[in-house]
């Protein structure tokens, strides 16, 4: 067993139907469930994202822009509860597949300023791997010093997790192929990018914030802003296809995939 975790993210886009509110994709959970338990891969950690589960109830409460009304307090925990049901199926498809899956809502020991991470207790998160549990975390309403609350994503989570734990590599699973120099589905031209350096990755961020590019995922540009840093300090990340069948299995065995590669 290797002595470093690595570090997956599911993206909500993947594993819920992000087009209908509060709708889980339970084909795919259970599939990725079962690639899972096929890899064997330890020491693992799990963040997931939020997809139909998070964001319409952040976005109608405005959780995001933090407390100003106590109208959206309600919210606030609507939101929290919304991303634990989606947690707590994922986590039951893992138990179902003999993946000592472990729930942990960041929400509970992440407390931010501004959005970004300020105060943290991983020492339970630690313990749990310590323990040969996978802990399974996702993006998450949070309490936030300055804004009261805000919005946590999941791949903020990654960054600072694979930093804290000195990840093996980052996978992130998503619903295209990889990196692109623009979207493939609004452009059948669009190049893809099977490896990239960091000081590459940088200009391409560079790029997509000039010209405002949309990104595949609807969120690309701030997955590279979150991965940079972890990348910086020498882990290596790999972006793959999530949505289809056989690639994270592959990606966490190690073994080739069709994917994008980011180096240091």
């Amino acid at each position: 067993m290797r002595s470093k975790p690595i570090v997956l993210k599911l993206g909500g886009s993947v594993v819920t139907y992000k087009e209908k509110v509060l709708s889980p994709n339970y084909e795919a959970i259970k599939r990725l469930a079962e690639e899972v338990a096929r890899a064997e891969a330890q020491p693992l950690i799990i963040v997931h994202g939020g997809g139909s589960f998070g964001h319409p109830l952040a976005s109608v409460y405005r959780i995001a822009e933090g407390f100003s009304d106590n109208r959206q307090i309600l919210g606030f925990s609507k939101t929290h509860e919304a991303m634990v049901f989606l947690n707590n199926l994922i986590v039951k498809n893992l138990l179902d597949q003999d993946v000592p899956a472990f729930s942990m809502a960041p929400s509970s020991f992440i407390i931010t300023s501004k959005g970004r991470i300020q105060t943290y207790n991983y020492k339970p998160l630690i313990k749990a791997v310590d323990m040969h549990l996978v802990p399974v975390l996702h993006g998450d309403a949070v309490l936030d010093f300055d804004k009261g609350f805000a919005v946590l994503s999941g791949d903020q989570i990654v960054a600072h997790i694979a930093l804290k734990l000195k990840a093996e590599k980052i996978i992130m699973g998503i619903d295209v192929d990889g990196l692109y120099d623009s979207d493939p589905k609004l452009n059948p031209s669009a190049h893809f990018i099977p490896n990239i350096k960091l000081e590459q990755l940088e200009k391409l961020k560079n790029t997509l914030t000039r010209t405002s590019l949309i990104d595949v995922t609807h969120g690309m540009m701030g997955k590279i802003s979150e991965i940079i840093l972890a990348i910086r300090c020498g882990i290596p990340t790999l972006i793959v296809n999530a949505s289809k069948p056989g690639n994270i299995e592959m990606a966490l065995k190690g073994e080739e995939v069709v994917g994008t590669k980011i180096e240091r």
